[in-house]
């Protein structure tokens, strides 16, 4: 016989705390630091403190270079601390079970007192976190003689306590909490958008394949030994396309080299010769002799079969040949050649 506490245990698990579970599931993934979502869309925060400002986001140092948020990072002298292990069950109730805490323990006024904490660890059974507790006024005093700031909502406020960096309520941090609930919720319209018309496609998808399902049987009923033959026939000539347009295209951008060659012969006169001929694609790469290699140039240049003739290196007399040494980069017109 069950026990009447058991009546609600379902392998193990309080089903009247189901409800509670499921919210703390969600505000884990999309409020902890190590969500996947915070760390995309929270903003960079720049942390000033003692030595140079340091970029933090979610809780990590960033690399990033803008931002929009600032930071102020206390002294530990005026901030209090303190770890705390709670059992697994309690997060669902975490603030309250925090705000108790920190009534129970602070020592400054209720209308002083400000808090924060940060979840360290965290497994099947417990909680570890660190609670840290300052004094507004205390605050307020340091940012007024470090900063003259005097506006309680201008910077965020953090403590760094047990190697984590703790955000203090109740200062700056609305500003960047305000901006990331922003960009949630647009990244939501985005997604139901994007769901509507996925869905929206697959709709007009699916009747256009019913419709062409319904035109294709129809077809098929009355003629389908002529269907397969013309199919094969169709199939047959796409292949032949397919291959002759790959055949045009390898011809467009690898022109016949020998053609060139013969080309170039027919262009040069007899004063002129090819030391070095390269081809690669539709570039030429030319080396020779000439009595005047600038008329070698010009004569290249008329070619209405050549894109471009440019000159890499300047052209030098050789001793007392009489003859002048070019070298020539030659790009072909788009086209077929010959």
């Amino acid at each position: 016989m069950l026990e009447a506490g058991q009546n609600w245990k379902l392998f193990g698990y309080d089903m009247r705390q189901l409800g509670g579970h499921w919210l703390a599931a969600w505000r884990s993934l999309v409020w902890d630091d190590d969500s996947p979502l915070r760390k995309r869309l929270d903003e960079v925060v720049c942390l000033r403190g003692d030595g140079d400002p340091v970029l933090y986001q979610a809780g990590k140092v960033s690399a990033q270079a803008s931002f929009e948020c600032e930071a102020v990072l206390l002294p530990d002298a005026l901030a209090l601390s303190k770890s705390l292990r709670l059992p697994a069950a309690a997060e669902g109730d975490l603030g309250a079970v925090l705000a108790l805490e920190v009534n129970a323990n602070s020592p400054f006024s209720a209308d002083d007192t400000a808090y924060g904490w940060q979840l360290v660890t965290r497994d099947e059974a417990l909680l570890q976190l660190v609670l840290v507790i300052v004094s507004k006024s205390a605050v307020m005093a340091y940012l007024g003689r470090q900063y003259d700031i005097h506006d309680a909502h201008a910077l965020e406020i953090w403590a760094a306590a047990d190697g984590a960096m703790v955000v203090l309520r109740g200062f700056g941090e609305h500003k960047r909490e305000a901006r990331y609930r922003k960009r949630l919720r647009r990244c939501g319209v985005m997604l139901v958008v994007s769901a509507v018309f996925i869905l929206l496609i697959a709709g007009v998808a699916a009747g256009a394949m019913r419709a062409e399902l319904l035109q294709v049987e129809a077809l098929a009923d009355s003629a389908r030994s002529d269907a397969v033959q013309a199919s094969r026939m169709r199939t047959s000539l796409a292949l032949a396309n397919e291959t002759i347009d790959a055949a045009n295209r390898i011809v467009g951008l690898y022109p016949n080299p020998h053609y060139e060659i013969a080309r170039l012969t027919r262009l040069l006169d007899d004063d002129a010769h090819i030391v070095q001929f390269a081809m690669s694609g539709r570039e030429i790469r030319l080396r020779g002799r000439a009595a005047d290699a600038s008329a070698v140039m010009q004569k290249l240049t008329d070619e209405p079969a050549y894109a471009e003739v440019t000159a890499p290196q300047a052209i030098v007399k050789v001793g007392n040949t009489g003859l002048e040494q070019f070298s020539l980069n030659i790009n072909l017109n788009d086209g077929p050649s010959g």
